[in-house]
This record gives C-alpha cells, structure tokens and sequence, in this order.
C-alpha cells in the first residue's frame, strides 16, 4: 500500500501553487489522470521529502483503512492519502472519504481523490470541491481533433516543432490509444532532431499509417480505387477490422457533406464551428473536387449498406467492404 514519491525533478514547471489539502482528479483519461497525480506527488515531495504515500482502491478495501492511515504517524511527517477508483467503491470506502475530507484539514495528512466519472460517489465530489479542493481534469480523448491537439502540446512541451501533417500522421498512425500516442510523441523527441514531419513519423511509422482505414479512406474518396483496394488489403493483412475502416469510410464521407455545406469561409472558422481541426477542413475541401452533393449521398448509402453487412448481415465481410469501395470510385468519376 506504501508507495515512494517521485523526485522535485518530475513537478511540472512553472511557479509553485500552494497546493491544498485535498485534491479531486476527475476524468477516464488514465494518462491524464497519471501525469496529474505524479505532479501532484511530485509537488508534495518537493517541499516534503519524507511523506510517506498510502494507496487506497476498491479491491480489497475494509471499512477503516483510510482512517486508520489518516492518524498521525509515530515517527511524524506528512502522511498523503491516494484514493484510486472512488466511482468504483462501495459504501464503506465512501463512508470513510466523506469522514477523511473534513478532518484531516487539521492534521498533516493529505488527500488525493481520482475519479473516472458517473454518479457513484456524487456526494464526495461534491465535498471535496466545498471543500475547496484542487480540481485537475483529465478528459476523455474520443475524436481525433482532440488527438491531433494533445500530441501537438506534447511536442510543444517538450519545446520541438511538428508539422500539421506529421501530426496527423502520427494521430492516423497510433491514435487508437492515447497511452501508445503519448510514447510515440516520446519516441521521436528522443530519436530525432530538427523539426518532425511526415518523413520522420513515415520512418518510424509507415507501415501502420499504411494499413489504417483513414489511407483506405483517403484512396477512396480521390477515386483512386486500385490504391484503395491495395491498402485494404493489406490492412487486412496485419490485422485490422473490416469494421472500423468501414467506420472511417462514413466518417470521412460525412465530413465532406458538412464541409461542403458549411459554404465558404476561413478554415479555422469553419473548424470552430464544425468542431475539427483546421488541417481537416482543408482536406475536406481538397477532397470535396469531383464530388457532387447527390454522389456523395448515394456514397454515404453505399457504405450504410457496407456497415451493415462488416457487422453480420453478410458472410464474406471483406467482399462488402471491396463493392463500397468501387462505389466511391465510381461516383467520384461519374458524380
């Protein structure tokens, strides 16, 4: 249950925050909620070298622990209180948080709270913040816009440029999981030089921007159906779904509809409004020459039909996939 705390090196920079007694970690993002809580360790061992961690989790909890490790210590010293998962612990575990918060206001002990998100637990979120507890945030990344923006910042704060488009590469290339796009914006800081474009991240990750549904996509939506047929392939062949590219195909599609809906105007505008990145919208408008609003929804229809039979309603999914295909190249041309 002990843990030690990471050294004054690891705190984030900037000015000291007189940091309080409680801290409420709220959000699913674990990398998020990580970072926040190894600053938050971090800014404590910097001015208490000697605290002495204790970690709390659902899994095994007996009513009491945390009181018990709230109680000052023998020898002294700061004592800081992590509880993992609280929307995840029964009655007892809450019981003795709520009976933690106000207390150990006048006692050395800290408390650090993480919570994933729900309803479970409202009680406590809301004490801790009457409480007047620190509150970080770690928001679920779900769209790539928010991707494409969170490996832009660890580039920046690791004060190296990256371009637009190695960026998005990069978020193509790794972003289903933002724990593997977290090491893989470390990889090339720590790899490279200079600034990081495409050829970097193809060099490092080509073979899986390759075999993602967005280049089937992006084959697709040109026309170019030899091209989209070859990287289905081979898609195909290294293990992908035929389900989420077919995702991307609608996906891609929908983006142009509303792109081309939204009329003129400055990309970054445009993005504000239609909630994307500005590289997006200027891919969308590239993309949007040779299509026609009526081809695109037969297109969008096509692959309707395509979802339909990649999630059960047809015996050789990757067939399916292959006729949407030749669909959107046949359209682009003859749209």
């Amino acid at each position: 249950m002990n843990s030690s705390l990471p050294g004054p090196s690891s705190a984030p920079p900037g000015p000291p925050r007189p940091l309080p007694a409680r801290v409420l970690i709220s959000g699913p993002e674990e990398v998020l909620a990580e970072r926040a809580l190894a600053h938050t360790l971090a800014e404590i061992s910097a001015s208490e070298p000697d605290a002495e961690v204790l970690r709390f989790s659902p899994a095994g909890y007996a009513k009491g622990d945390l009181l018990q490790g709230a109680s000052p210590s023998l020898f002294g010293g700061v004592k800081v209180l992590v509880v993992h998962d609280l929307d995840e612990a029964d009655d007892e575990l809450l019981a003795d948080v709520v009976s933690v918060i106000p207390g150990a206001d006048g006692t050395d002990a800290r408390l650090i709270v993480l919570h994933k998100g729900g309803q479970r637990g409202k009680r406590v979120l809301d004490d801790l913040r009457g409480s007047g507890a620190r509150l970080l945030e770690a928001p679920a990344m779900k769209t790539d816009r928010d991707k494409v923006d969170f490996a832009a910042h660890e580039f920046r704060a690791a004060r190296r440029k990256a371009t637009a488009g190695a960026v998005q590469a990069l978020v193509e290339a790794v972003g289903k999981d933002v724990r593997e796009l977290a090491a893989a914006c470390q990889q090339l800081v720590s790899d490279t030089t200079g600034t990081i474009d495409e050829a970097v991240v193809e060099t490092y990750h080509g073979g899986k921007v390759e075999a993602t549904g967005f280049k089937v996509a992006d084959a697709a939506m040109s026309g170019d159906s030899g091209e989209a047929l070859r990287l289905l392939r081979h898609a195909l062949a290294v293990g992908v779904d035929p389900v989420p590219i077919v995702a991307v195909l609608a996906s891609s599609i929908r983006q142009l509809i509303r792109v081309g809906s939204a009329g003129r105007g400055r990309s970054t505008d445009l993005a504000r409004e239609l909630g994307l990145a500005p590289w997006q919208v200027d891919k969308a408008r590239r993309q949007l020459q040779g299509w026609t609003a009526e081809a695109l929804g037969r297109s969008l229809s096509a692959v309707a039909a395509a979802d339909a039979d990649v999630k059960g309603g047809s015996r050789d999914p990757v067939y399916a996939v292959e006729r949407a295909i030749l669909v959107l190249a046949a359209e682009h041309d003859g749209g």
